[in-house]
């Protein structure tokens, strides 16, 4: 007869660093694990740095225990003394260490150092071994805090998290840079938006949001541009106006931000980073800000439908040096740069109830209000030359009633990238998907 085991609840989580730092002197004998990620030699004595889950630790080892490599995973066992310049403000005075595996190669980057000294690509090519640096570690954990923020933010605003198919029989934004896939005998895309279903779900909830991975088929090989990247989405209805929407979003942001600050110090300290203060936004239109920008920093009249990355840039430094704000918002887009959902204004048709927030000259979110009634939304899709017959799941939460709603989705990585201030958004995320690269 086959043994039968039980498995009871883990009744303790593995010492954290906060709780190290509060046994220092206490005299009591602790085992810790983790990775060894640096190790130096002073006259006798060796000067462990551990890698570990929520941040490093020294450890002292004397001669008389066996001398780990880099890359060992280990166990030490010691007692935990005060010691105000190692990194937590103590460090384990260890008496044995047990391996409990060893790599079978030299660490091919030297991990250990702020700076890598590689190049983008090869940091990328590199990137599960790059990403154990700790530089890059801090950074990824303020993406985790930031998406973390936004969950709490709106749970606590009576939201209901969602989860949308990412195989999809249309594209929410009526476009053809699709990434199309084999979907036994029919033809699928990967979901460009989660626009469809988020307003679908407003008809069940009222207030919905995501957080999930998104596809764009764009062949753009820039330093802003990912071909799959995260969005933080949000869908309400009974808005008054667009206006809420952007309201809600000043408050995600506010409530992201104080995240941050308030469990991702390490990280932020290990980055020299403050996030910045969010009280209000302040909000120009379309037309207004692209004038203000060219009037201001003398820049060429362009697509008067859009705004071009150099605008983007200069709206985004107007609103820090005239505004002070390093957020702004731009509202009423017009209606031939916005998709087929997009409400128009009643006042001026050409526009949209619509806006992009800009951080430090990027945008990194795009929203508005939405059509909610049934002939509205079947005329705007004819006038695109649409076939209505296509968006029939879609026109059922119009055909059988919606309130007025609205909604937005950020992108993480553009959000984390003007964050810290990268270069290139590549470094904002994980394992990047572009024009060239699909591995790993």
């Amino acid at each position: 007869m086959d043994s039968v085991k039980t498995i009871r609840a883990m009744e303790s989580a593995p010492y954290s660093i906060s709780a190290l730092a509060a046994m220092k002197d206490c005299g009591e004998s602790v085992t810790l694990h983790g990775i060894v990620h640096a190790m130096r030699n002073f006259g006798g004595v060796r000067f462990v740095v551990l890698r570990r889950y929520d941040g490093v630790a020294q450890v002292v080892t004397p001669e008389s225990v066996r001398p780990p490599r880099e890359g060992d995973a280990v166990e030490f066992t010691g007692v935990i003394v005060a010691e105000p310049r190692a990194p937590g403000g103590f460090e384990l005075r260890a008496k044995t260490v047990r391996v409990l595996s060893t790599p079978s190669e030299p660490m091919p980057v030297p991990i250990h150092r702020t700076n890598m000294g590689l190049t983008l690509d090869t940091e990328l090519s590199l990137r599960p071994i790059t990403l154990r640096n700790l530089r890059a570690r801090a950074v990824m954990k303020l993406r985790e805090g930031l998406a973390r923020g936004f969950r709490d933010s709106l749970a606590a605003r009576g939201f209901t998290e969602i989860h949308t198919p990412k195989l999809e029989a249309l594209s929410a934004e009526g476009g053809a840079n699709v990434f199309r896939v084999p979907y036994f005998q029919q033809r699928a895309v990967l979901a460009q938006s989660p626009q469809f279903y988020k307003q679908m779900m407003v008809g069940v909830y009222e207030r919905v949001f995501e957080v999930g991975p998104v596809f764009r088929a764009e062949k753009h090989n820039t330093a802003r541009h990912l071909n799959e990247y995260t969005s933080l989405d949000l869908e309400m209805g009974f808005i008054k106006s667009f206006e809420d929407v952007m309201a809600t979003e000043t408050y995600a942001l506010a409530r992201m931000m104080e995240t941050l600050r308030g469990e991702y110090a390490p990280q932020l300290d290990a980055l020299k980073l403050v996030p910045p203060e969010i009280s209000g936004i302040p909000a120009i239109r379309f037309d207004e800000a692209k004038a203000r920008a060219a009037e201001a920093y003398g820049l060429p009249r362009t697509d008067p439908n859009d705004l071009t990355a150099e605008e983007e840039q200069a709206i985004g430094r107007y609103a820090a040096e005239k505004l002070g704000s390093e957020f702004v918002f731009v509202t009423h887009y017009p209606s031939r740069k916005r998709p087929v959902y997009a409400m128009d204004d009643p006042v001026e048709p050409r526009y949209t109830l619509s806006f992009d927030l800009l951080f430090r000259g990027m945008e990194v979110t795009t929203g508005g209000q939405r059509i909610h009634d049934y002939d509205s939304q079947v005329e705007k899709i004819t006038s695109r030359g649409l076939d209505p017959a296509g968006f029939e799941c879609y026109l059922m939460i119009h055909r059988y009633g919606m309130p007025p709603h609205g909604g937005l989705g950020m992108g993480l990585e553009r959000l984390l990238k003007q964050l810290i201030g990268a270069s290139n958004i590549r470094q904002a995320c994980l394992f990047p998907r572009d024009t060239t690269r699909l591995s790993p």
